[in-house]
C-alpha cells in the first residue's frame, strides 16, 4: 500500500499538470467532442481542481483508522478499530460527455484510496483521456508511488471487453449506459468482482405552485442545455403545477426562443431528440420556438409545452438538449408521474417552502434520487464531497465525495487485546454463572434448568 505521504505529493502534482496542460488538454477535448474552452474551463478542469483539493484535504481524516466503540464489559482488554485499506486493482471504463472532469474524479479517488487503476478511455475521447492518463502516470512515478500504479489500455470498445474478461481486477468503475451496464455487471457477477455503475438518469424538475418561477426557469434551460444536453443528471421533463404552468412557460419560453443550435457528439441521438419533440407535438403538445431539423450533429434546443404524459419525450430516454413540459395538480400527482419513470439520479425541486420538504425523509425517499436539489439544477451535484449513487436501471454503488472514495477500499476489523485484563475461558461455578448471567441481562435472567451441566453452548 503506498504511503499516504507519497499520494497527497501525487495529488498536489497531478492538479498541478492538469492545470499546466489546460490549453492542450481543452484542444483534443475540441477536436474530439467539440466542446468550447470556456465550456471545458466550467465544466471539466474547474470541478476537478476542485476535487483534488478536497481529497488532499479530506483524505487522511477518512482512511484513518477508528474506534470501535461501544464493546460489551465482558470483552474487557480489548481494543477494536476499522482499518481502511485499498481494494486492490480497479478498472475504470471512462466515458465520453465529460471525458476529463468524471475520469480525473475517479482516477484520484482509486489513487488516493491506495489503489492500483487501469483505466480504458472511451473510444469518443481517447487522446484528452490518455493525456489526462499519462500525466497522472507521470506524477505517479514522480511522488515514488509503486510501478504500474496508473495504467492506460486502449481506447476501443473490444478492449473493454477483454479487460473484463481477462479478470483478475479488485473493483470495476463504469460510467455510460445502462445497457453496457447490465452486461459489465453480469460479467463482474462471474467473479464476484464488486462494480461500480454509473449509469443514466431520466429525471424531473418539479416546479411548485409556490417557486419562484423566473430562477426556475432560468436553473432549468441552464441543466438542460449545458454540455448540448448531454448530461446523466439533466432534466428530461419538468412536473409544473397546472396553477404556474402558463407564467412558467412564458419564464422559458425566453430562453428556448432564443437558443443557439449546438453540437452534440452522437448525430443520431440529435436527430432522436428533435423527432421525440416533433411526435410530441403531433399528439397535442405546443413547441416553444421552432423545431428545426438536425443537421449532422447540431440541433437547436427543443421545448414542448403541454406536453401529453405518454409521449416519448415526456419519458425521457434521450441523451439531448430536448424538455417536456408537463402539467400537474399538486405535489401528489408530480411524485406519481415521476416515479413513474424508473431511473433516478438527480430531481430538482422548486418551492419557495424547501425547508419542509428538505426535511422530510418520506418526500426524499419517495423521490427515488440519491440527489435532490432545491431551487437550482445540477449546478449543486458539482460539489467535490457530494457522492452519488443509483439504483435500479441508474446504477448501483457511490461515485465521488467521502462515499466514493471508501468504497473503492474495504474495512479490516482489527482487535487488540491487552496482557493485563483477557476475558476468562475456563468454565466458571454455578454461582458465577448465574451472577454473569444477570449482569450481561441486566438482571434479567430466565427460569430454567441450572447451568451447571452446561457444556460448550449445548444443555447435556
Amino acid at each position: 500500500m503506498p504511503d499516504l505521504r507519497a499520494r497527497l505529493a501525487w495529488c498536489e502534482a497531478f492538479e498541478a499538470a492538469v492545470v499546466a496542460n489546460e490549453a492542450e488538454l481543452a484542444r483534443l477535448v475540441g477536436e474530439e467532442i467539440g466542446k468550447s474552452r470556456w465550456d471545458c474551463a466550467t465544466q471539466e478542469f474547474m470541478p476537478l481542481v476542485a476535487s483534488l483539493r478536497w481529497h488532499a484535504e479530506h483524505v487522511p481524516g477518512l482512511l484513518a483508522p477508528r474506534r470501535i466503540a461501544g464493546g460489551p464489559w465482558w470483552l474487557m482488554g480489548q481494543r477494536h478499530e476499522g482499518v481502511r485499506v485499498p481494494a486492490g486493482r480497479v478498472l475504470v471504463i471512462a466515458t465520453w460527455n465529460y471525458p476529463l472532469q468524471l475520469l480525473g474524479i475517479q482516477l484520484v479517488q482509486s489513487v488516493m484510496a491506495g489503489n492500483r487503476v487501469t483505466v480504458k478511455p472511451s473510444e469518443r475521447s481517447p487522446r484528452s483521456q490518455a493525456m489526462l492518463v499519462d500525466l497522472a502516470a507521470r506524477c505517479a512515478a514522480a511522488a515514488g508511488l509503486p510501478e504500474g500504479s496508473v495504467r492506460c489500455a486502449a481506447g476501443t470498445r473490444d478492449e473493454g471487453r477483454r479487460l473484463i474478461e481477462e479478470g483478475g481486477w479488485d473493483h470495476v468503475v463504469f460510467t455510460g449506459s445502462t445497457a453496457v451496464g447490465r452486461e459489465i455487471a453480469a460479467a463482474c457477477a462471474r467473479t464476484l468482482c464488486p462494480t461500480t455503475l454509473e449509469l443514466s438518469g431520466r429525471d424531473s424538475a418539479i416546479v411548485l405552485a409556490d417557486a419562484d418561477l423566473r430562477a426556475a426557469a432560468d436553473s432549468i434551460w441552464f441543466a438542460s442545455t449545458m454540455n448540448a444536453g448531454q448530461t446523466c443528471m439533466a432534466p428530461r421533463r419538468v412536473l409544473v403545477d397546472r396553477s404556474v404552468a402558463r407564467a412558467f412557460e412564458a419564464a422559458i419560453g425566453r430562453r428556448f426562443e432564443h437558443g443557439c443550435r449546438v453540437r452534440l457528439t452522437d448525430r443520431t441521438m440529435a436527430e432522436r431528440c428533435v423527432a421525440l419533440a416533433r411526435a410530441a407535438v403531433a399528439a397535442g403538445g405546443r413547441a416553444i420556438g421552432s423545431i428545426e431539423d438536425a443537421h449532422d450533429a447540431s440541433m437547436r434546443p427543443v421545448c414542448v409545452a403541454s406536453c401529453p404524459r405518454d409521449a416519448e419525450l415526456a419519458a425521457g430516454d434521450h441523451f439531448g438538449p430536448a424538455l417536456a413540459l408537463v402539467e400537474v395538480d399538486g405535489i401528489d400527482d408530480a411524485l406519481a408521474l415521476h416515479r413513474a419513470v424508473g431511473q433516478h439520479l438527480a430531481t430538482a425541486v422548486f418551492t419557495r417552502d424547501a425547508r419542509a420538504l428538505r426535511r422530510d425523509p418520506g418526500f426524499l425517499a419517495a423521490l427515488g434520487s440519491s440527489v435532490v436539489t432545491f431551487n437550482d439544477a445540477v449546478l449543486p451535484t458539482v460539489h467535490p464531497g457530494t457522492s452519488i449513487e443509483g439504483h435500479g436501471p441508474s446504477g448501483w454503488g457511490p461515485s465521488r465525495g467521502a462515499a466514493g472514495l471508501l468504497a473503492l477500499t474495504r474495512e479490516v476489523a482489527v482487535s487488540t487485546t491487552g496482557s493485563m485484563f483477557r476475558t476468562p475461558v475456563d468454565e466458571p461455578g454455578a454461582r458465577t454463572k448465574d451472577w454473569l448471567r444477570r449482569l450481561a441481562y441486566g438482571g434479567r435472567v430466565r427460569p430454567g434448568a441450572p447451568m451447571d451441566h452446561q457444556r460448550n453452548g449445548a444443555m447435556q
